[in-house]
């Protein structure tokens, strides 16, 4: 026999089959299972209906694998004569498309009870039967007592029970009997006749309601099979576009969703479409971090709905100088469900190359942030100790008196004088040639001096960007989640700007504040203090014998 020939695309930079016909859901039994982009997937936590779900999660395991999906296409192909509408995703199906005799029998009294001319039938009018079946139900036997009396009786048993027992070994010889009794006037008959009671009226009373809940099933066992094939019409191919080929992921216009996306955060002026349930923070830890992109872990909960999730959020356009953990936003399920959301953790990768070329300034601010705070917080710490010992060692009656201060001597410092003052000329000796060469220059080899500076600090930063924004891949995110992908699942640089929208603002020009000073005032403000303090310095030098033509002291 000929192998089946399978059409093929490229689906997010990688090989992938397709599924566009209803000879190949006919043969999908026989595509390489090397060929499958998923080879299973949990049934709980997808945007899926879980009763479809349920319906294909043959083995019941809460995982679907590619045999139960192979199976479903075959119980499909069977049940309809042209599978071909399965691709419409519709839950109505033409009557006369159904190949099961009874099955359509029972399509047929459905939809001619509502309109005798139907050729359809819909997943709400067989729903709409079944919740109309009535039944004889079997009666139920009204209780021997009273609800009170049952009530006590059950929470008082086992003290019954042990206040009987000590009255048989009390008439032994062997207990003394207790003076207050649980109940005056209970005897011992009369407590085995009640529980008696009570537990043949318990057993009559759920025999009938097993009996009636049976009656009830085999009623509407009729509609089951019409109910699970507009079910599985309705869900089995978006089902395969993310089992096989993952092209809701991929739409790069964002009209369909895939499974696995759970809905929208919206935090710091960006909306993150790709957004996932965490089900398993552990497995997280480990394989998340292998995805190279950008994570953005929060917990989120809804007041009104009285429900909780986590998620994980990719991050694929923008900076990241707001985003922190504790960060608040607010995620909105596929629903429209909204949720207060907080950012519990965050997976640093490269966003984009514009956010790789600032990561190198940014770093050294950050550097420079914290060179500052540690110096103010040791200098802090050295006055508070100074302070506190001066008040320790204040002197008191009849305490020596404290040794007068050495005068300053300028030839201690005359070294450190020598080295400042070497270092600026050295610093300025450097810009003064600097200086020179750049003047030198044509304004084009200029430009060409400027670009070659910024590619010699920024270049390896977004080199390094470029790398890691070719390999993102949500593979190990969804495998984290109990997913086995069989393939990669690339997020490309294009493909992420789909995934996180930018806010678009229109240039509007600022209003002028009373007393505000202009951008280039500022600017000539901060360039004049610089010029004075190094007048300054240079002043106290020469006053200290600093000799700026041969860099040291006279």
């Amino acid at each position: 026999m000929a192998k089946y020939k399978w059409s093929f695309a490229n689906v997010g930079g990688v090989t992938r089959v397709r599924i566009q016909s209803a000879e190949d859901i006919r043969h999908l039994g026989e595509l390489d299972k090397k060929m499958w982009t998923v080879l299973s997937c949990p049934v709980n936590g997808l945007e899926i209906s879980s009763d479809s779900l349920s319906l294909m999660d043959i083995d019941g395991d809460g995982k679907l694998r590619v045999k139960e999906v192979i199976a479903t296409a075959d119980y499909l192909c069977g049940a309809l004569k042209d599978p071909k509408t399965l691709f419409e995703q519709s839950d109505t199906i033409a009557i006369e498309n159904i190949a099961d005799d009874a099955v359509k029998a029972v399509a047929e009294k459905i939809a001619k009870s509502q309109d005798p001319g139907a050729e359809s039938i819909s997943l709400a009018e067989v729903q709409a039967a079944i919740d109309a079946v009535k039944i004889e139900e079997q009666a139920v036997p009204a209780a021997p007592l009273e609800a009170d009396v049952i009530a006590a009786y059950k929470e008082k048993s086992a003290e019954y029970a042990a206040y009987f027992e000590q009255e048989k070994l009390q008439k032994l010889g062997l207990a003394v009997i207790p003076e207050e009794t649980p109940k005056p006037g209970m005897t011992e008959k009369k407590f085995l006749e009640m529980g008696a009671q009570i537990a043949e009226w318990e057993a009559a009373k759920a025999a009938a309601e097993t009996a009636n809940a049976d009656a009830l099933a085999a009623a509407k066992a009729e509609f089951m099979p019409l109910r699970k094939l507009l079910l599985l019409h309705r869900d089995f191919y978006r089902l395969l576009r993310n089992f096989v080929t993952f092209e809701d992921f991929y739409d790069y216009d964002k009209k369909t969703i895939a499974s696995f996306e759970a809905g929208t955060l919206i935090i710091d002026q960006r909306a993150c479409h790709l957004c996932m349930r965490v089900n398993d923070p552990a497995k997280h830890d480990a394989q998340a971090p292998l995805s190279g992109i950008y994570l953005l872990y929060c917990n989120c909960e809804s007041k009104k709905l009285g429900k909780s999730m986590a998620i994980v959020a990719a991050m694929t356009q923008g900076d990241i100088k707001n985003l922190s953990v504790g960060k608040n936003g607010v995620f909105y399920d596929n629903d429209g469900n909204d949720y207060d959301a907080t950012v519990t953790k965050i997976i640093d990768n490269p966003i984009s190359i514009r956010q790789a070329f600032w990561t190198p300034y940014r770093k050294f601010g950050n550097w420079i942030e914290e060179k500052i705070n540690k110096s103010a917080a040791e200098k802090d710490a050295k006055a508070f100790d100074d302070m506190k010992t001066k008040v320790e060692t204040t002197k008191v009656e009849g305490a020596p008196a404290e040794a007068p201060k050495p005068a300053f001597d300028i030839a201690k410092f005359a070294g450190i004088f020598a080295a400042i003052g070497m270092a600026l000329g050295m610093i300025g000796t450097m810009l003064v040639s600097v200086a020179k060469g750049w003047v030198t220059l044509t304004w084009w080899q200029q430009i060409l001096v400027f670009v070659a500076i910024l590619l010699l600090i920024s270049g390896p930063s977004m080199i390094m960007a470029w790398l890691k924004l070719r390999r993102r891949n949500l593979a190990p995110v969804l495998n984290a989640n109990g997913w086995a992908v069989n393939a990669d699942t690339l997020i490309s640089v294009l493909f992420g700007r789909t995934l996180t929208e930018q806010v678009n603002f229109p240039i509007v020009k600022a209003p002028k504040i009373k007393g505000e000073m202009s951008t280039a005032k500022r600017w000539c403000i901060g360039i004049g203090i610089t010029l004075l303090v190094l007048v300054c310095l240079c002043v106290i030098l020469h006053l200290c014998g600093f000799c700026f033509c041969c860099f040291c002291f006279h």
